[in-house]
C-alpha cells in the first residue's frame, strides 16, 4: 500500500534562470526549481553530447575491439540479469555486427547459480561456450577481479564496461570504461551500463572511420543512433540520474519508439504492457517495460531477454515477450506474498527494539532471490529507512538486497562495515540508492548490529523526513498544461515529474480495481471538477464527503476509448 503518512510536504525553491519567455510559465518555474538555467539546458540535440575520448582508457579500448574485429576474434558479451545488463548486451552485439564483427556471441550469470558479475566460473562456462578471444563485460566487471584474472590466465583478452563505483582494487583487464573511476574526466558520471557501452561504441565507430576499416572492408558505417531506444530503456531501466546528457540519451529514444522506428522486442514489450506508442513517457519505461524484461532475470534466466532484444522478427519477438510478461505477472505474485512476510517481520523487529530502528535487515527462509531487491525497495517505501532484504542462497549463504533514503550513500554505508568488520561481508556492490551484497547466515545477526552501528554515525533525526517537493500551485487543469507537462520532460530520477498542491472540495470517492482510490473533486471555486486517483492507497478513516482535502498530484491525461480527460495522479492527500 502506499504510504501516505509521516510526507511533509514542502515546496521547491526556485533558481535563477534565463529561460524565454516563450517557455509556458508553469514550465518555465518547473525547469527554474530543477537547475535548469536557460534553453542550452534544454538542448537535446545529439551534438549536445560529449566526447566519448574524455573516457578514460577510451583508447585502449577502442585499439583492442579494432584488433578483435579486424583479426576476427571471438568476441563474448558477459552482461548483468537485468534491464540495464540486457540492453546492454543487445547495443554491443548489435553495434560490434554492424561494425564488421562476424563472430560476437553472449553470456548471462544465473543469478542462482553463478551469481553476479564475471567470476571464475563464468570463465569456465565461456571457455566451454564459445573459447573467447575477447571478454566484453557490460553493466559489470568492476569488482570482477577473481574473474578478469582467471580469464587472463586462459589467454582470454578482457574489456570491462561498467558505469558501478569502483572497489579499492581494480581488475586487472587490458581496459577498463567506467564514468566513476577515480580522476576520470567524462563530465557525467550518472551514465547506466547501457550508456556506457554505446559511448564505447561511438568511439570504436569513430576510429575505425579513421583507420579506413569500413572503406578496406566494403562495409557501410552504421547510424548507432537506431540503438537510441535500446539506451533509452536501459538507463530509465536502472534508475540512473537524468542528468542533460541521459536526458538527450532518452529523449531520442522515446522519439525513435513513439514513432515506432525501435526494434522488434520493444515494439513487442510495449504491445505486452498495452501502452499507447504515441504517448509513451520514460515513466512508461520505467514501470511498464523495464519490469516485464527485468523478470526474465529475477526468475529465470535473462538469455529470454536479450533474445527479445536482439531478434527482428516482429512474430519471434512476441513470442520472447508474452512469456516476458507471463514471467512478470508470477513475480508479482511471488513478491505480494513476499511483501506480507516482510511486514510481518518488521512489527517483530519494532516490538523487539521498542520502536522504528533507523534501518532494517529482513530475511526469511523462504524468499525468492530474484525478488528481494523489489520487496527492500517496497519496505523502504513504507518506512523510509534503509532496508536489507535476504534470501538463502548456495549452501549457508545469504544474498542481499540493499535500498537506500536521500543521505545515505548505501554502498560507502556497506564499505565501512566492511572496513570495520573484515570478516562479515563475502561481497558488496552497488550505488548510492541501491547496493546487493553476500554474506554467511551466521554472520547476519552480527552484520545487522554492525549496519546499525554505521547507520548511527550517519543519519540524523531529519533524515527521515519523507519530503515531498511540490511545484506551487494551479490556476488550471486543461488537457493543453497536461500535454505541455507531458512532453516538456524526458522526467525521471533526478529530473522529477512536475508535483503541484493545492486545497480541493472532495465530492466522492470509490475503490478501484483492488486498492486504488478513485476521488472525484472540485475546486474550492466551484468552476472545475477533476477526477483523482491514489494507487495502492485505501481510504483512510477520516475521508468524509464534503471536507476540504490537501492534495500534492501530477496533472496527466487519461486516455480511455479514445476520450482524453485530465487527472490528478494523487502522491499526498491529508486533510485541510
Amino acid at each position: 500500500m502506499q504510504q501516505m503518512v509521516g510526507k511533509v510536504l514542502r515546496q521547491r525553491l526556485i533558481n535563477d534562470s534565463e529561460l524565454p519567455e516563450t517557455i509556458h510559465p508553469v514550465l518555465r518555474r518547473v525547469y527554474s526549481a530543477r537547475g535548469v538555467k536557460c534553453r542550452d539546458d534544454l538542448d537535446y540535440t545529439l551534438d549536445r553530447l560529449p566526447s566519448p575520448w574524455l573516457l578514460s582508457n577510451i583508447k585502449t579500448a577502442v585499439a583492442l575491439l579494432s584488433k578483435a574485429i579486424e583479426r576476427n576474434w571471438q568476441i563474448l558479451i558477459v552482461a548483468d540479469f537485468d534491464a540495464d545488463g540486457a540492453t546492454s548486451c543487445a547495443v554491443a552485439v548489435r553495434a560490434l555486427r554492424l561494425m564488421g564483427a562476424s563472430n560476437v556471441s553472449y553470456l548471462v550469470p544465473n543469478r542462482f547459480i553463478h551469481g553476479y558479475g564475471l567470476t571464475p566460473a563464468i570463465v569456465s562456462v565461456a571457455l566451454t561456450h564459445s573459447q573467447p578471444d575477447l571478454i566484453i563485460t557490460v553493466d559489470n566487471g568492476i569488482s570482477s577481479v577473481e574473474g578478469v584474472e582467471a580469464a587472463r590466465q586462459a589467454n582470454i583478452q578482457v574489456l570491462i564496461t561498467d558505469h558501478h563505483l569502483p572497489g579499492a582494487i581494480l581488475p586487472a583487464a587490458n581496459a577498463i570504461v567506467n564514468p566513476n573511476l577515480p580522476d576520470d574526466p567524462f563530465p557525467s558520471a550518472n551514465l547506466a551500463g547501457v550508456g556506457v557501452i554505446f559511448y564505447v561504441m561511438l568511439a570504436l565507430r569513430a576510429y575505425l572511420r579513421e583507420q579506413g576499416w569500413f572503406s578496406r572492408s566494403g562495409s557501410r558505417e552504421p547510424t548507432l543512433s537506431g540503438l537510441l531506444d535500446l539506451v533509452a530503456l536501459g538507463t530509465v531501466a536502472d534508475v540512473v540520474l537524468l542528468d542533460q546528457v541521459n536526458r538527450i540519451f532518452v529523449a531520442h529514444g522515446l522519439d525513435r519508439i513513439r514513432h515506432r522506428r525501435c526494434c522488434a522486442g520493444i515494439q513487442a514489450l510495449i504491445a505486452c504492457a498495452q501502452c499507447s506508442f504515441e504517448n509513451l513517457t520514460a515513466n512508461d519505461l520505467g514501470f511498464s517495460v523495464g519490469p516485464r524484461l527485468n523478470a526474465a532475470g529475477r526468475l529465470e534466466d535473462m538469455s529470454l531477454g536479450i533474445a527479445c532484444l536482439l531478434t527482428d522478427s516482429i512474430e519471434t519477438a512476441q513470442q520472447h515477450a508474452n512469456r516476458l510478461d507471463a514471467l512478470n505477472c508470477e513475480r508479482r505474485q511471488i513478491e505480494s506474498a513476499m511483501q506480507e512476510q516482510a511486514l510481518a517481520c518488521l512489527e517483530d523487529l519494532n516490538f523487539q527494539t521498542g520502536g522504528k530502528p533507523l534501518g532494517y535487515c529482513l530475511f526469511h527462509e523462504s524468499w525468492h532471490q530474484g525478488v528481494i531487491g523489489l520487496v527492500a525497495s517496497r519496505i523502504k517505501d513504507q518506512v523510509y529507512r534503509p532496508v536489507i532484504a535476504f534470501a538463502p542462497h548456495e549452501g549457508e549463504e545469504l544474498k542481499g538486497s540493499a535500498r537506500s533514503i536521500p543521505g545515505l550513500h548505501i554502498r560507502d554505508a556497506l564499505d565501512r562495515v566492511a572496513t570495520q568488520y573484515p570478516d562479515l561481508l563475502n561481497k558488496f556492490g552497488g550505488h548510492a540508492m541501491a547496493a546487493g551484497l553476500s554474506l554467511q547466515r551466521a554472520h547476519l545477526k552480527a552484520f545487522r548490529a554492525a549496519f546499525l552501528g554505521v547507520l548511527k554515525t550517519q543519519l540524523g533525526k531529519e533524515s527521515f523526513e519523507d519530503i515531498i517537493f511540490s511545484d506551487g500551485t494551479l490556476e488550471c487543469w486543461d488537457l493543453e498544461l497536461a500535454e505541455i507537462l507531458r512532453v516538456g520532460g524526458p522526467w525521471g530520477q533526478g529530473f522529477p515529474e512536475p508535483l503541484f498542491d493545492g486545497l480541493f472540495w472532495l465530492e466522492g470517492f470509490r475503490i478501484v480495481g483492488e486498492n486504488h482510490l478513485k476521488l472525484a473533486l472540485t475546486t474550492l471555486d466551484g468552476q472545475q471538477q477533476l477526477n483523482g486517483i491514489a494507487f495502492r492507497y485505501l481510504p483512510p478513516d477520516w475521508l468524509k464527503l464534503g471536507i476540504k482535502v490537501k492534495l500534492a498530484y501530477r496533472l496527466d491525461i487519461n486516455i480511455y476509448r479514445n476520450l482524453r480527460k485530465v487527472q490528478l495522479l494523487v502522491e499526498y492527500l491529508a486533510p485541510s
